[in-house]
């Protein structure tokens, strides 16, 4: 089970931020682990990873860019390429899952890369930019 969470949380890593800096590789690995601590989203790193609609006629199948990740249903492969930078976000997820390192994100939910310009990107808080990433925690109703 541990190996399963940190072999999707690095994977998601590597695709979401491979070529940042560590610190912004340990971004992305927290606001998954932040998701999966907070009550709106699935208990758990892969569900958190691979949410999003599913086909009605193969609920195997995410629905192509339309999940939260984006390269987990952007219709190419995931086996990551670069064995070395692999191995650095696998250590990174490990680390994170560990409670091994710190939140340079302050608790943040949601992420978008700087040049996108997400709808609800107005609309949260912004907590933080680390590189090419803007970091946004979203305030829950309950308080």
């Amino acid at each position: 089970m541990l190996e399963a969470m940190v072999v999707c949380l690095a994977t998601a890593v590597y695709f979401e931020a491979r070529g940042e800096p560590r610190v912004g590789q340990q971004a992305v690995a927290h606001v998954v682990l932040n998701r999966v601590r907070d009550p709106r989203f699935p208990n758990n790193v892969c569900d958190v990873v691979e949410q999003g609609p599913r086909y009605k006629w193969n609920p195997d199948i995410p629905v192509k860019h339309r999940c939260q990740f984006s390269y987990y249903c952007d219709g190419k492969s995931d086996e990551p390429k670069d064995k070395k930078a692999y191995k650095r976000a696998y250590n990174i997820a490990l680390r994170a899952i560990a409670g091994g390192s710190d939140d340079p994100t302050e608790g943040a939910t949601h992420y978008h890369a700087h040049y996108v310009y997400p709808e609800w990107g107005t609309h949260e808080r912004r907590v933080v930019r680390i590189n090419d990433h803007i970091f946004y925690k979203w305030e829950r109703a309950d308080g």
